[in-house]
Parts: structure tokens; sequence; C-alpha cells
């Protein structure tokens, strides 16, 4: 079977004896390597995107609203939610990656791997995986947006155990999953255009003198699958945020938004079709600026692994 773009710098030999321990172990280590690196981009991404509840105009731009977040709070506030942040990868990366792999070989032993069913695996992995990482995703958006708050009004979360506790009890269990439908929609979008996209992308740039295999290529086609993927998922973005963050009416004790469909017709029909994509260029950084170290992060532990 032919191999996708995340593991194509390996010879199938290697892949063909990977086992399920190495791939999923990988998988793990290169999303955390990236998210790492991408995390304060990710902050600053959602605080943007939130800050649309309160300034329907005049938004600062990426590089203003950050110099302004360090000088009124701290460069280390950029990393507020790492931990959260690095669970959620552990989770989220470690399935997704892993379970698509692992689809595409069971299908293989049946049937030649053609784009479709990488398509279908890529879908259904990124569906399983935002349900599984979803607890940590909705503890990131709250510690990410807790300064931003009013102080009256913020939780103060000293870690990923403290918030995932305090949001069971304060909340319920079901709140990690409030917003899971907007997440897994997004999760699902995300692993068809970016897994299919990026494969694709590098035989595109192969084509114009870029080698498969360069850094450049990798670097090029990340970037291109994540532009993609970006644009379509940041609706679902917007949604999710919104419901992870919202709270009941003081006077009708109901919650603003219910669904992912609700959400984006709210949006839309009150505040304009392009609030969808307020905190593009942030959320563009972030998702491309994370496929790009992910995917170089997982064929270098990889290469490195087999060569030991």
């Amino acid at each position: 079977a032919e191999y996708m773009g995340e593991i194509e710098g390996m010879s199938p030999k290697k892949e063909e004896h990977m086992t399920p321990l190495v791939r999923f172990t990988t998988s793990g280590l290169a999303g955390l390597v990236g998210w790492v690196i991408i995390h304060p981009v990710n902050t600053v991404s959602v605080r943007m995107n939130l800050l649309t509840l309160t300034h329907k105009s005049h938004l600062p731009s990426f590089i203003a609203y950050s110099t302004d977040i360090i000088q009124r709070e701290g460069f280390n506030t950029l990393y507020k939610g790492l931990s959260a942040g690095l669970t959620r990868q552990l989770f989220y990366a470690t399935s997704r990656l892993g379970l698509f792999e692992t689809f595409r070989d069971m299908v293989a032993e049946y049937r030649e791997v053609d784009f479709w069913t990488r398509l279908t695996c890529a879908t259904v992995a990124g569906g399983l995986a935002a349900i599984i990482s979803c607890p940590a995703e909705v503890s990131l958006v709250r510690m990410s947006n807790d300064n931003s708050l009013p102080s009256h009004q913020r939780h103060n979360y000293t870690g990923i155990s403290n918030a995932a506790v305090r949001i069971a009890r304060e909340e319920g269990i079901r709140t990690f999953w409030r917003g899971s439908t907007p997440f897994t929609y997004r999760a699902m979008v995300v692993g068809a255009t970016q897994v299919a996209t990026y494969d694709q992308f590098k035989v595109i740039f192969g084509g114009l003198g870029l080698h498969k295999d360069s850094l450049s290529n990798q670097f090029a086609s990340s970037m291109s699958a994540g532009f993609v993927y970006s644009v379509l998922t940041m609706p679902f973005e917007s949604a999710k945020n919104r419901m992870a963050t919202q709270k009941h009416d003081p006077i009708t004790n109901k919650l603003p938004y219910t669904g992912t469909a609700q959400t984006i017709s709210y949006v839309i029909r009150n505040e304009g079709i392009l609030t969808l994509w307020n905190g593009f260029a942030p959320y563009f950084l972030r998702s491309g600026g994370h496929s790009v170290f992910m995917f170089i992060a997982l064929e270098q532990i990889r290469q490195f692994y087999y060569h030991m």
C-alpha cells in the first residue's frame, strides 16, 4: 500500500514492522513537541476569538494584542494552560495519528488504499480523537481565557487537574462535552483536510522542484494544508469556544448556545458571517505552525528510533 505524508520519509519495510506502541508513542511525542512551540499562539488565538463577544469592532491586530497581553500580564501568561494543552495533545495527537494509521493499515489488508479510503479513515480517527480529548480541550479554553475575564469572574485555575476537578464539581461532568459537537466536527474536518491535503501538496511542491523528503517541501506542504483546514474549521472553532465559555442567562437561566448549527446561525444572523473568522491570523499560525512542527517532529523521531 502507498503511505501517507506523515511517514513518507520512512521505508515501507520499517513501516511494515512498526508496532502499535511505537506508532502511538511517536504520534503523541510529535504532537507534544509541536504544541510546546505553538502554545503561545494558541493562547492569543483563543482570546482574540472570544474578544469578539465584547468588542464588536476595531479588533486589535495579532501583534498589537500579543504585545498588550505581555505588557499587562507578563510573557508567562502566554503559556498559561500549557498543562491542559499538552494533556490534550497526549490524547488527541496520539489517538488521531495513531488511529488513522491503524485504520488505514487494516483496510490495506483487504483492498488498495485510495484517496477516499484515506479521507474516511482520517475523518473517523479525528472524530474519535476529539471525543477522547474533550475534557482537556475545555480546560485549555477556560485556562487560556481566564485572565481576560473581570477579576470577580476569574476561576484562577492552578493547573489541569485543578481545572478538571473544579469544572466537574461546580458545573457537572457533562460540561466537558458541552462543546463536543463543534469540536468533533472540526476534528473530523481537520483529519480529512489536513492528512489528505498534506500528502497532495507534497506531490504538487515536488513537481515544482522541492524534493518530497526535504524539509522545505514538508514546511510548504504543512503550511498549505494548514491554511486549507484553518479556513474550513474556523467556524467550528469559533462555535466551540463560545459554547465552552458560555454562561447561563441570569434571567432565563438558559444557555445562549445549544448546538453547533444554532451557534453558527446565531453569529451569522446577529454579528455577520465574517465574525466566524475573527482572529483567523493567529488561528492559522497555530494550525499551520503546529502542523509543520508536528509532522517534521514525527518523521525525525521515527527516523531516530529506527537508527538506534
